[in-house]
């Protein structure tokens, strides 16, 4: 039987193992996962599944999604500043082939943070991202 994923519940009932995977290449990005709200993460989680063919996503997964999402929610200067100029040039030419291809999980990441309301005006800004 598969499990859905799981915030927990009053500390009995412990998070699934997809938001701590999460949650861990978050902060290997160096966002804390706590100023990630949780249904970005678990809507995150999901798109990961789907790209999966609803399948759990490879472990190795976890740390391209962190990166898109720190990109968009902290913003170039603080990305480039905590991951250095080759994760920012990879991520950056990540999310303009993401705007070029359209249905990727990279772009439906960087659609989430923009319906979220979590992105940095300077991610919008440089890509000229906007919502219909």
């Amino acid at each position: 039987m598969k499990r859905g994923s799981s915030i927990g519940l009053f500390g009995r009932f412990g998070r699934s193992e997809d938001l701590r995977r999460l949650d861990e290449a978050l902060r290997r990005v160096d966002v804390h996962p706590a100023i990630v709200r949780e249904p970005i993460k678990l809507a995150a989680v999901s798109l990961m599944k789907d790209e999966a063919g609803g399948a759990e996503p490879s472990p190795l997964a976890y740390g391209p999604a962190a990166e898109i999402l720190a990109y968009c929610m902290v913003g170039p200067e603080a990305f480039l500043h905590a991951n250095g100029e080759a994760a920012l040039e990879r991520v950056e030419a990540r999310v303009e082939r993401a705007l070029e291809e359209g249905e990727s999980l990279d772009a439906r990441l960087v659609l989430l943070t923009m319906h979220a309301g979590a992105i940095q005006p300077g991610v919008v800004a440089r890509f000229g991202l906007e919502a219909d």
